[in-house]
């Protein structure tokens, strides 16, 4: 069974080596696949986003990225645990992985099976609005906010912001 996931990791152009194991496609982002894995030394399931660095721009992009998901520590913010190339030199090599907590689903598949109950909705909502603030209180626009890049654990109904490949930090000037 692990080597059936090994290959889905490697047909999507993941080297991640031996420490991740069980890879599941879990949604697409605007950078490809993101996976599923077990991350063997945490013994914790986690979501491993691959960012590909083809060119200058898109070495800023993930630079900016891992830069302001690092800013970022709160219970509404998807957690990133690692943000670096896993397997050497950052620069060596022409993509970076985000390894981040594993969340079930996200908003928009929520709402495809039907609409929310009113508390439901109330729940979200107030997560929603305490993990915007404190993204606006450490000066970042998300600017890609949408039901996708909202993701819940339906176990215990808590919301988490993620996803912040557009966003981008705000310098107020007085």
């Amino acid at each position: 069974m692990a080597e059936k996931c090994d290959c889905l990791a490697s047909m999507y152009g993941y080297d991640l080596g031996c420490r991740f194991v069980n890879f599941r496609p879990l949604g697409f982002g605007a950078n490809g696949l993101v996976l599923s894995a077990l991350d063997s030394r945490s013994c914790r399931k986690v979501a491993v986003k691959k960012l590909t660095l083809g060119d200058a721009r898109s070495m800023k992009h993930a630079f900016r990225e891992i830069k302001i998901i690092r800013r970022l520590d709160h219970e509404n913010i998807v957690k990133v645990y690692e943000g670096a190339n896993l397997r050497g030199d950052f620069f060596k090599f022409n993509m970076v992985y985000i390894v981040q907590e594993y969340m079930e689903t996200d908003l928009a598949r929520l709402l495809e099976q039907g609409k929310l109950a009113e508390e439901h909705a109330k729940l979200f909502m107030y997560q929603l609005l305490r993990g915007l603030k404190y993204i606006h209180s450490a000066n970042v626009l998300h600017r890609d906010l949408k039901p996708a890049n909202i993701f819940i654990s339906t176990e215990d109904l808590v919301l988490k912001i993620g996803d912040f490949g557009l966003a981008r930090i705000c310098i107020m000037r007085q």
